[in-house]
């Protein structure tokens, strides 16, 4: 079919020789039903020709060469993935496991299949996927079922159990604290759109404000950046006036909102009380001090390497629909206040 290549077959060898999409490739072998005979051949033959290790995961894990777990993680920048991250090689390194991190700027199902053959190479012995993104549970279909995998901090793939911070309690917190102190013209800055956790935090807000039977206003839009709830802050002071409370998605937005009040001379939190969620290290030194929910990113990395060394020493102690919540709670500081009268 054609020459074979220098390196060890990835893949996206085996895809460009049998002339096929990655997509394909993945479904050969996870024995998909739904690839026709033609295709399956050229896929086998392709492999055979490349010498490609498709047994290489279960290869890995008899062998037992390294303790080693990888971690496929998007986009790590912002504070919580990256607690995380940080959270899992501490727990991991805690239970005798090397870690080995394989970091990928979007979603993609090929650079994502690539990054399983690179961590399958060094002998894995089990895979997490920090898995913020709604997308990243389509890529993580072409994960091979033998290998032991979790999510974190997101959506999983059917088949890949998951450990995930209770997002929905934690809006529920924030917002019915407001509620408690007499707001009940409350709005909500909300995260990407395409991350879980943006739409469990809405779900949390608006659960809140239904059952108090309160208006469920439109969500201001933002992207996580202090930068976005800047521009959130002004857009509440020209649209909703009336407000006396928001409920931010993250405290880097809360930051950029906090500058937009004080800039336009509103009072926090004697005119508009401002709740953030994760409670990040300069929460409380802000001006004035943020109330906040805070998550234990510690616990979670606990959880989720407890929950995959299960998976590799005995899957029927964490079966593939199993998802561990870790609770959050809520941290009250000078940043709200009862309404103004």
């Amino acid at each position: 079919m054609g020459e074979r290549p220098s390196r060890p077959a990835v893949m996206a060898d085996v895809a460009a020789l049998a002339g096929v999409s990655h997509q394909t490739v993945s479904r050969v072998l996870n024995d998909h039903p739904y690839v026709r005979a033609e295709t399956r051949q050229r896929v086998l033959a392709a492999m055979a020709e490349l010498g490609y290790r498709r047994n290489l995961t279960a290869r890995a894990l008899a062998r037992r060469q390294s303790d080693t777990i990888g971690v496929i993680a998007f986009d790590t920048t912002l504070y919580g993935p990256a607690s995380t991250l940080s959270s899992l090689e501490q727990a991991a390194r805690a239970r005798g496991y090397e870690v080995q991190v394989v970091t990928l700027p979007d979603p993609d199902e090929q650079a994502f299949a690539d990054a399983v053959d690179r961590l399958l190479a060094q002998s894995v012995t089990g895979v997490v996927v920090l898995a913020p993104q709604a997308a990243a549970v389509r890529v993580m279909a072409g994960l091979p079922p033998d290998l032991p995998a979790v999510a974190v901090e997101g959506g999983a793939a059917p088949g890949v159990p998951s450990v995930v911070a209770d997002q929905v309690d934690g809006a529920l917190l924030a917002t019915g604290h407001l509620i408690g102190l007499g707001h009940t013209e409350i709005a909500h800055l909300r995260g990407r759109a395409d991350w879980w956790e943006a739409a469990a935090r809405l779900e949390g807000w608006q659960q809140a404000m239904t059952g108090a039977g309160l208006t469920v206003r439109e969500p201001l839009p933002g992207d996580w950046s202090a930068r976005s709830g800047y521009a959130a802050g002004r857009e509440l002071l020209q649209r909703w006036p009336e407000v006396t409370g928001l409920v931010v998605a993250n405290d880097h937005m809360a930051l950029g909102v906090l500058r937009a009040l004080a800039e336009a001379g509103v009072d926090v939190p004697g005119d508009v009380s401002v709740v953030g969620f994760d409670d990040v290290p300069e929460a409380a030194y802000l001006h004035p001090p943020l109330t906040t929910v805070h998550q234990d990113f510690p616990e979670l990395g606990r959880r989720c390497v407890d929950l995959l060394v299960a998976r590799i020493e005995d899957p029927a102690r964490a079966p593939a629909g199993t998802t561990v919540v870790v609770p959050v709670h809520l941290v009250r500081r000078a940043s709200t206040a009862a309404p103004p009268t």
